[in-house]
């Protein structure tokens, strides 16, 4: 019998294998300072392009006011227990009501966390006779959701819809093969690292010829598209066939929590049997509170979002005339695809960071095929003209770089061993 330890440390993993290296650089750096457009890393002022501040709300100060003002009246500690046994206050249930109201929904269910919300509702949706049907590019936390269902799922193609329909019609024959089940489809509403939207209105209309449920993880949609700033549905006008809208509090509110909205016979239901909610702490007396303040924010004052995008645009207008594919984002991620090795990639994100302050995050195999390179760019309120410009000098110069091979023979040294050397 093999030591479950020793064979872990005989394989760490595609990410963990290069943590010697890696560490503190390339994987877990530490930005200090102010959150903001321009931070600093190992003593360096950078201009910063991988937080998910949307709306600059990290720093705004009647988010801070109010996130000080409820830990000085509450601590940390209000409420105690979980919601359902000791832990529910009238403003977790205002905060609920107010999102669902934002998203046009009877009723909102507050979670603890985004990543474990998704999972936790796969959960509570599906039984083992039912099937998912769900993107191939989803989050992270929907592909731990789908691989915890005891039942069957089905894969599309990432925004096929012509796919996704054959899958329906998979699901649809094997559930009428059994006798009993259901139908959940999954999408995002914004694709985080494409910065594509999910093709919702597409997916919605299949409603017509397949029975089946709708959920939609909008996190980088909610806040940021949308008239009124609630997300992907109603930018693509089909907020009322989402079944279940969900989103986290981590992108654009900047704090922690999420949500999920729909009909309220559903909302009760989910309240009463997530066993992620049922089982844990409730959110803390000043995330509620803070959170509430943020959800105003959105509310009234839209010019936050339209700063972000009046940003966004600029920085994708900008790496679309200096030539960078940046794919068919409709959102405000950026992202920017170029061709080269895990080695050259390592040595261009350095360049960028040691010489000319630009720290953006760099995505290379194993995530994606090999030869491949995608910086992601997130642009946010708080950005300025000339955080955008000196940002487009460092690609368009490193691009050239990179293309000219400079980075083939860059030697990169080992930087966790130079983080403990700086201390």
């Amino acid at each position: 019998m093999a030591d479950l330890f020793e064979r872990l440390m005989k394989n760490y993993g595609p990410l963990g294998q290069h943590r010697e290296r890696a560490y503190g650089y390339y994987a877990f750096p530490k930005l200090e300072g102010e959150i903001g457009s321009r931070m600093k890393f190992r003593g360096k002022d950078v201009i910063v392009w991988s937080l998910n501040n949307y709306l600059g709300l990290a720093n705004h100060p009647e988010v801070r006011k109010a996130d000080a003002d409820a830990a000085a009246k509450y601590g940390l500690a209000t409420p105690m227990g979980a919601r359902m046994m000791s832990g529910n206050t009238n403003f977790h249930e205002q905060l609920e009501k107010e999102l669902a109201a934002f998203e046009g929904k009877e009723d909102a269910c507050l979670l603890n966390y985004g990543y474990q919300g998704m999972v936790s509702i796969i959960d509570v949706l599906c039984g083992r006779h039912d099937v998912i049907v769900y993107d191939a590019e989803s989050h992270a936390c929907i592909i731990d959701g789908v691989r915890l269902h005891p039942g069957h799922r089905y894969v599309f193609k990432h925004n096929d819809i012509e796919d996704c329909q054959k899958q329906l019609e998979r699901a649809t024959a094997l559930i009428e093969k059994q006798g009993s089940g259901g139908i959940l489809v999954i999408t995002e509403g914004v694709f985080g690292m494409a910065g594509d939207q999910g093709k919702l209105r597409e997916i919605a209309a299949l409603k017509e010829k397949y029975q089946f449920r709708l959920l939609v993880d909008d996190a980088h949609g909610f806040g940021t598209l949308g008239k009124t700033g609630a997300g992907a549905g109603e930018e693509q006008g089909v907020q009322d066939d989402i079944d279940l809208y969900f989103s986290t509090f981590a992108k654009s509110m900047a704090s922690i929590g999420a949500f999920v909205a729909g009909d309220r016979a559903i909302i009760d239901y989910i309240r009463w049997n997530i066993r992620s909610q049922i089982f844990a702490k409730s959110l803390p007396m000043p995330l509620t509170l803070g959170n509430l303040k943020r959800l105003e924010l959105l509310r009234t004052q839209p010019q936050l979002k339209d700063k972000l995008w009046e940003n966004a645009l600029k920085l994708q207008k900008g790496l679309k005339e200096k030539g960078f594919d940046i794919g068919n984002t409709d959102s405000v991620v950026t992202p920017v695809y170029m061709k080269g090795g895990v080695e050259e990639a390592t040595a261009m994100v350095m360049d960028l960071r040691e010489n000319y302050g630009v720290f953006a995050s760099v995505v290379v195999y194993p995530v994606i095929p090999k030869g491949h390179i995608i910086y992601r760019l997130i642009p946010t309120a708080v950005h300025t003209d000339a955080d955008i410009a000196e940002t487009l000098k460092a690609f368009e110069a490193t691009k050239k770089k990179l293309d000219e091979g400079a980075y083939k023979v860059e030697a990169i040294p080992d930087m966790a061993e130079e983080s403990v050397k700086r201390g």
